[in-house]
């Protein structure tokens, strides 16, 4: 995008519409938003030569990255209050927002969770029982690296890297990537690799395996499946929630916290959506500064 076009929105919406700092804050992240995915995909776009079909392509970009569709809505409003001032301004002679359509906001399945209700759910298992300590690792490292149920229960010790703060995880098609991984989910897990896990009886071919259930095998998505709605249940939060609400919860809390729209889809382990040229290789060490600075229970 154009040079000054930030300045001038941000004024825009100071003098003309009177919003609040916060309120102004989150107009302009909407907008950042939309200049990092076309810098990626489309860096010699002018704001005037942007179409419906580019919006489109970032809507879906938002999806895929799991971002909540209450989140992409609220996107959508922003975009179009900013091109309706672009417009107004004369600085673009077409509107591409005038057909863009909001995701449609849906009842039924509640797409993430409130940190408050993170933070609820955690608190909730009963770590007096060998059980509880690894259903809090578990949970913590789901919502700490957003990761995959399939790719949870897979994780092998072998992989974990707790000194240096990361986590290899194996993902769709067998690709392999290093996810940051925080304080709180870092401690659950040497507290129950250390303290439970060396306790039990482990079946063969299972040695290297993290997560074990009371008979000494690995995990099943169903029984991830079925602990979870056990907890749901215990600590009253009103949603459908299964294991991949986490994933969700992960991406929203992130991406709305100012994060880093390339960061999050690599620690999420997505390819490219259109082209493999969006998928960068980016340093370990940013992709660790971006958790460190955006999740909420990252240094806890």
């Amino acid at each position: 995008m154009q040079k000054g076009f930030f300045t001038g929105y941000k004024a825009y919406l100071q003098l003309e519409r009177s919003l609040s700092e916060n309120s102004i804050d989150a107009y302009l992240h909407d907008v950042q938003l939309l200049e990092q995915f076309l810098s990626i995909q489309y860096p010699d776009l002018n704001v005037d030569q942007i179409r419906l079909s580019h919006l489109k392509e970032f809507i879906s970009y938002l999806h895929e990255l799991h971002l909540a569709v209450g989140s992409q809505a609220r996107i959508v409003s922003g975009l179009k209050s900013f091109f309706q001032y672009a417009e107004v301004e004369g600085l673009i002679l077409e509107n591409p927002t005038q057909l863009l359509e909001a995701p449609k906001l849906t009842r039924k399945l509640p797409s993430f969770l409130s940190i408050e209700e993170i933070d609820l759910l955690l608190s909730v298992i009963d770590r007096s029982k060998p059980e509880g300590q690894r259903n809090l690792a578990m949970l913590e490292t789901l919502y700490s690296c957003g990761l995959r149920v399939s790719e949870l229960i897979s994780i092998q010790i072998s992989n974990l890297f707790l000194d240096a703060g990361f986590i290899k995880v194996i993902g769709k098609g067998n690709k392999e990537r290093l996810v940051p991984l925080g304080a709180a989910a870092s401690k659950q897990i040497k507290l129950y690799k250390d303290q439970v896990r060396v306790h039990q009886t482990i079946q063969m071919g299972n040695e290297d395996v993290l997560f074990i259930s009371n008979r000494g095998s690995a995990l099943s998505r169903v029984m991830v499946f079925l602990i979870l709605k056990k907890l749901v249940a215990a600590s009253g939060i009103k949603k459908n929630i299964h294991p991949h609400t986490l994933r969700h919860s992960f991406a929203t809390h992130l991406i709305e916290r100012g994060a880093d729209l390339r960061a999050v889809q690599e620690m999420l382990g997505h390819v490219s959506i259109t082209t493999t040229e969006i998928y960068t290789h980016l340093d370990r060490a940013y992709l660790r500064d971006t958790m460190q600075k955006f999740h909420p229970r990252f240094d806890k």
